[in-house]
């Protein structure tokens, strides 16, 4: 049996993804084009209002060894 904890949230996936590039010089790179989200201004409730975000462009999450450096 594994003793790895399952990944449950977006913040768990991300944090664990950038631990696990860092120091191995990788880079993501996300392309948006006319991609809409709309964020909640509030959790739980009814009648929520929402942020709009519309995202055009390139988004680069870039890792490094900073220990290496030195």
């Amino acid at each position: 049996m594994s003793d790895e904890k399952a990944t449950s949230t977006w913040p768990e996936l991300a944090i664990g993804l950038y631990d696990s590039l860092t120091g191995r010089n990788a880079e993501i790179t996300y392309d948006f084009e006319n991609m809409e989200v709309f964020v909640p201004a509030k959790t739980g409730g009814e009648n929520v209002d929402f942020a709009h975000w519309k995202l055009n462009g390139v988004l680069k999450i870039r890792t490094r060894d900073v220990a290496g450096d030195k």
